[in-house]
């Protein structure tokens, strides 16, 4: 690893540990008083870390696992202490979340060479941060050295277009558009066609996100993958699912609905850094066998990080 390499490592291990500063003093914070005084770790311990997990917003099921991956543990290695469970809890979750890992959990953002363009569809409820996530990958891929368009098809909602076009902008990317109500495949469509001409790395397509119970905009999503297939067969190669990572236990619902309507097959979290419920990754990963890829930790352009497991869950729970 070159100097520059090593200076950029520790520059976003300080941002993901500043981004995840009140998540960390949260759950930390709260391990440390339930192992207060504790030699070793019994039920009462077990019982008072469940209770942990779930006011951190990590969902019920997801929390009894990881209990019982630590009883097993427990078990397994005799006795241990409770001056080692962070190390242990760190490497149980770590390994709880690689598997659902899938081909394309990249480790930065570089594109397969065998998909050109390769192809994001990006979807989520308004509110969420989707089209600010669209921007921030459109400005992280082309610093990795790809050519990269994007697509405004969320024509339905009058400042979607706008705001797009902005982040377009502002990364140094062109934006294919329509007039506002147009429709949102002809976009998707125009997009592709544009991209193929071009020699086009990368391509993200922002999509209307109306409220995640109505039926007509799952509907239009499929439309839009069909319609892309029309230009690139096996479009879209990501389907990610933006969620707020501040709305805890909703963001579990948004995510339902959307797993169940459309093929997502990654997730971006986001707005972490402004909230104490970052134990919604680890729940939503788990629960819904999508790895998290990305993860929003501030408002700048380049406060998007790709999801790594090990410094996440490191970080989460004060370990170095």
């Amino acid at each position: 690893m070159g100097f520059f390499d090593f200076f950029s490592k520790e520059k976003k291990k300080e941002t993901l540990d500043k981004g995840l500063e009140r998540s960390k003093q949260g759950i930390f914070s709260k391990i440390a008083r339930v192992i207060a005084g504790k030699s070793e770790i019994d039920d009462d311990v077990l019982d008072e870390l469940e209770e942990v997990f779930l006011t951190s917003d990590v969902g019920v099921e997801t929390t009894l696992k990881i209990l019982d991956r630590i009883q097993e543990r427990v078990k397994r290695d005799k006795y241990v202490g409770t001056s080692e469970l962070n190390n242990m809890l760190c490497e149980e979750i770590t390994e709880m979340l690689a598997e659902n890992d899938n081909e394309s959990s990249g480790e930065d953002f570089t594109v397969p060479a065998a998909h050109k363009p390769h192809v994001i569809m990006v979807v989520g409820v308004n509110g969420v941060g989707k089209t600010t996530t669209i921007g921030k990958l459109a400005y992280q891929f082309k610093a990795a050295g790809n050519k990269v368009m994007l697509g405004a098809a969320d024509t339905f909602r009058a400042a979607a277009v706008e705001q797009l076009d902005v982040w377009g902008e502002r990364a140094g990317v062109p934006v294919v558009k329509q007039k506002l109500g147009a429709d949102p495949a002809a976009v998707a469509f125009d997009t592709l066609s544009s991209a193929k001409a071009n020699d086009v790395d990368v391509v993200i397509i922002d999509t209307a996100g109306r409220l995640h119970n109505k039926k007509g905009l799952m509907d239009e999503l499929t439309k839009i993958r069909n319609v892309m297939q029309k230009v690139v067969p096996d479009a879209p190669h990501e389907v990610l699912l933006v969620l707020d990572g501040s709305t805890g236990q909703n963001a579990f619902e948004q995510a339902r609905q959307f797993v169940a309507a459309t093929k997502v097959n990654e997730l971006a979290v986001t707005k972490l850094d402004g909230t104490a419920k970052g134990g919604v990754v680890i729940g939503i990963s788990d629960q819904f066998k999508i790895p998290v890829k990305y993860i929003g930790l501030g408002e700048g352009i380049a406060d998007l990080q790709v999801f790594h497991k090990k410094e996440f869950v490191e970080s989460l729970f004060g370990n170095k």
